[in-house]
């Protein structure tokens, strides 16, 4: 068995595997066949998983006389009895007429005694102008593979996939001509046998068969779309809500509904469900927590109720598998008139908004506000509410329409009437909720051929394990530059860290090197610098890197590492000591202490003004998001003049504090900058995920140019963060269709030739992530590439680890392989094995993005470092209590 690949633990298991891949491909009007009998337990969870019928491809293999392992060919039923003879093993085996009709005749038994069996009354799928997707536990030989596809071509089927477990990459090329996309977990070199593969892998018996197959989806061919349902809790009070999300969502409507009605009410359930198959994701949540629900008044506390669909909206386009999704809002009653605020408030951020048997008069004062396109519905019979429906209709300044249902009451309880209303409420959000193009675009598996495979392996660079010297030594390319960024593809992968550390060292030790700079809080950063280089002790306000997720920096790898750094420095002048600074913005309280605690050493007048300049956000100390609603509401910035001002005093008199310390001026201005881009950053979080995320980029890349600049210009930095943040995102879905920008393409604007990006990739193994935010870690299982993806590319090249290194110059055949956009994976804090084609995968040019791309095929998770008792170590000891 190859390193790279693992076992299942049993046919299940790989059967789900299997439904990942193929989920992505968007296979239209799907038909699912399975090989019984090993290759039912497969098929029925990809029929599960993708919603389709399932069906048996009865195949009995043909043997040759005297050599019955040998396949003369195969008999293959269906609706047309279908019998496949391959001519050169008949003429070379000697098989004439007589032989080949008594053994057909032998195997026609045996598969009419397993149809009787395993189908009884059941009837048969029709494949003619259908996908066909094609389930077996595994292939050894690929000759009755074969087979069974050649007989199953003449039904006529519009497309054939087959989908394997694991298969020899031999037998895989058996069948290339018969299948038109061949999808394999673990296409191999070394093959012992399919059973070699599994933890389980006993022989299935006929009873275990017939009840798989009864589990299965009926053999009608009716579609019903996959669905991925999951329930959630939206901050800060952790209001329930359930989330439905189908395959390839048009965009996703939040449902606001009020007057006490629940997430659970049978129509809000009925309504959503409807919406589902029309392809829109929904979000059903209650407003209010069990306790406020008992107060009637509640019901009609529209400030408050808008403020719940605001935070349900921001927790939307913070999921990595939402948050690119047009939003749309469907408000009823009293929520309605939630809805209407909220998307005044929001603006541009809501796509529409429908309105069944709403208020929105109870917002009018908002109305004018709101630019997304409005729909009202009412029910004919409901009178009151038309002429205020019509009032709300006549102040909105946005394109807008009334439906009234004839004969409807307010309830739409009428026969018809709430269908009514679905239709009115789905051809509005069809028509103004657009998903985006590129992000959600189906690709195909990557089949390489002999000649592109050759040129992909002449052009790796294999590399040896982390541990071996000459691993870090294939980077000394790099030993020229200014400024080296080191990525990751996910924030939990040990392979990541201890690589990264290997490279920084070398980089630290041979090349001159003397600042590392990591994607954390400037704060919690400044502690692992004083430590490193042995500076005075100064307490932290709280704990660094104690905010989700811990294990992002609190782990063993990075610990070693850290030691490595204050081990180096030990004996050399604090002039010649590698520095450690964070880039990032959101420990704003820590940063904020951190000016006060310096301003009370130097200044005492500037600290007291400063105080009362920082009291403006003191109430939104424990929860800064809610500053930027604060803000919003209000329709202004809160506090920017008054954190900026305090910048500004600091930079008034720059020359005076450096004279005293310029390393604490330093610290203490950056501390001031931070505080004065957060407060903006949790001000434009409410008006786009662009927004926010292009300003904390540039609030890290500024702060790194800020960095070189203070130590000078002979100074070299090596920067850790995520592959997101360090490649060129004009070269990404992420800068082409979001608008995104980020450090690696600031650097290369910056810096030109001086800066190095490298990009890091896994095929597989484990990672440490949260199935939510703030959720505990956990260590989860990476799943195998997705079709068409880059790491599908890598993972073909059967090597454990290597690099490409894109500023050599390289032949036009690779440059042309590479220069494709496909799949990139990208894992953050929180991975979805489940939803992981949205959550997790964007378009993106591999070798235009990074100038250096390392790849590992199997990795593992970080281990998480529990804090530890500050016994052995010095005061300044990061992780110490």
């Amino acid at each position: 068995m190859n390193s790279s690949t693992r076992e299942f633990k049993n046919r299940s298991d790989a059967g789900r595997e299997i439904a990942g891949l193929l989920a992505s491909l968007e296979l239209d009007n799907p038909l699912i066949y399975a090989l019984p009998r090993g290759g039912v337990p497969v098929a029925v969870e990809v029929a599960k998983a993708l919603g389709a019928p399932l069906d048996l491809l009865l195949v009995r293999k043909i043997g040759a006389p005297g050599n019955p392992e040998v396949a003369l060919g195969a008999l293959v039923e269906g609706a047309d009895e279908q019998i496949v003879i391959n001519e050169d093993v008949r003429r070379l085996s000697g098989a004439d007429d007589a032989y080949i009709a008594k053994a057909v005749a032998d195997q026609r038994a045996e598969l009419e005694r397993r149809k009787a069996l395993y189908l009884g009354n059941r009837t048969r799928l029709d494949p003619r102008r259908r996908t066909v997707v094609v389930v077996d536990d595994g292939l050894a030989t690929g000759a009755t593979m074969k087979a069974a596809l050649i007989g199953l071509k003449r039904f006529g089927p519009n497309r054939i996939v087959v989908a394997l477990p694991v298969a020899p990459k031999s037998a895989l090329q058996e069948i290339y001509d018969q299948a038109d996309d061949i999808i394999c977990v673990h296409p191999v070199s070394e093959f012992r046998g399919v059973g070699a593969f599994y933890q389980d892998f006993h022989q299935l018996s006929d009873e275990e068969t017939v009840s798989l197959l009864k589990a299965a989806p009926a053999g009608t061919d009716a579609k019903s779309p996959h669905l991925y349902r999951r329930q959630v809790a939206i901050p800060p009070l952790g209001l329930t809500g359930d989330l439905t999300v189908p395959r390839d969502p048009k965009g996703i409507i939040l449902f606001a509904h009020g007057s006490g009605s629940s997430r659970l009410s049978p129509r809000n359930t009925y309504v959503a469900d409807q919406l589902n198959s029309h392809r829109f994701a929904t979000l059903l949540i209650d407003l209010l927590t069990p306790d406020e629900g008992q107060d009637r008044r509640n019901v009609f506390d529209i400030p408050m109720l808008a403020d719940r669909v605001l935070e349900a909206s921001i927790w939307i386009t913070s999921e990595p598998d939402l948050e690119d999704l047009p939003l749309g809002l469907f408000g009823s009653s009293t929520g309605a008139a939630a809805a209407f605020v909220a998307a005044a408030e929001l603006r541009g951020r809501i796509a529409a908004v429908v309105s069944r048997g709403g208020r929105p008069d109870l917002a009018m004062d908002y109305l004018p506000q709101v630019q997304a396109p409005s729909l009202l519905i009412v029910g004919g019979e409901d009178h009151d509410v038309i002429r205020l429906n019509k009032q709300a209709r006549a102040v909105l300044g946005c394109p807008k329409q009334l439906e009234i249902v004839p004969g409807a009451g307010h309830l739409f309880e009428e026969p018809g009437a709430l269908d009514a209303v679905i239709g009115h409420a789905s051809d509005w959000f069809k028509t103004h909720l657009h998903a985006p193009g590129s992000a959600r675009t189906p690709t195909a598996p990557t089949t390489l051929t002999k000649d592109e495979r050759k040129v992909l392996m002449d052009a790796a660079e294999p590399l040896p394990h982390i541990e071996d010297p000459a691993f870090a030594k294939a980077f000394d390319r790099f030993g020229s530059k200014r400024v080296v960024l080191l990525g990751e593809a996910s924030h939990g992968t040990s392979e990541f860290y201890a690589a990264r550390a290997a490279i920084t060292r070398r980089l630290v030790e041979e090349h001159g090197f003397s600042i590392v700079a990591i994607e954390a809080d400037w704060p919690d950063a400044a502690m692992i610098d004083r430590h490193i280089r042995q500076k005075p002790y100064e307490a932290m306000s709280g704990t660094p890197f104690a905010r989700f997720p811990t294990w992002m920096w609190r782990n063993k790898e990075f610990d070693s590492f850290m030691h490595f750094l204050a081990q180096h420095n030990r004996a050399r002048p604090m002039e010649d000591r590698v520095a450690f600074y964070g880039l990032d913005l959101y420990n704003m309280n820590a940063s904020m202490a951190a000016v006060l605690s310096y301003l009370d050493k130097t200044d005492d007048q500037a600290a007291a003004l400063a105080r009362e300049r920082y009291a403006c956000l003191a109430p939104w100390a424990r929860t800064p998001a809610a500053y930027g609603r604060a803000a919003l509401t209000q329709g202004f910035s809160l506090c920017e003049k008054a954190v900026t001002q305090i910048l500004v005093d600091l930079l008034k008199k720059q020359l005076e504090y450096n004279s005293k310390d310029g390393d604490r001026f330093f610290d203490a201005a950056q501390n001031a900058r931070l505080v004065a881009n957060a407060e903006r950053y949790y001000r434009v979080m409410y008006h786009g995920s662009a927004l926010s995320w292009n300003l904390r980029d540039q609030h890290m890349f500024q702060t790194l140019r800020q960095i070189l600049d203070h130590a000078g210009p002979d100074k070299k930095v090596v920067v850790w963060a995520h592959n997101s943040h360090i490649g060129d995102a004009r070269h990404t879905d992420m800068g082409r269709s979001r608008g995104e920008l980020n450090i690696g393409q600031l650097c290369r604007e910056e810096y030109g030739d001086a800066a190095a990006l490298v990009g890091f990739g896994t095929a597989s193994g484990t990672v440490a992530a949260a199935s939510e935010w703030d959720a505990p870690m956990e260590i989860k299982t990476i799943r195998s590439p997705l079709p068409g993806s880059h790491e599908e590319m890598c993972h073909a090249l059967d090597l454990d680890r290597f690099l490409w290194d894109f500023r050599k110059d390289q032949p036009d055949a690779f440059r042309n392989l590479l220069s494709r956009d496909r799949l990139e994976r990208y894992i953050g804090v929180i991975y979805r094995p489940e939803t992981e084609r949205a959550s997790h995968y964007s378009p993106a040019n591999l070798s235009e993005q990074y100038d250096t791309f390392v790849w590992f095929d199997r990795s593992r998770a970080v281990t998480p470092l529990a804090t530890l008792s500050n016994v052995a170590e010095d005061e300044t000891y990061p992780f110490g209590l």
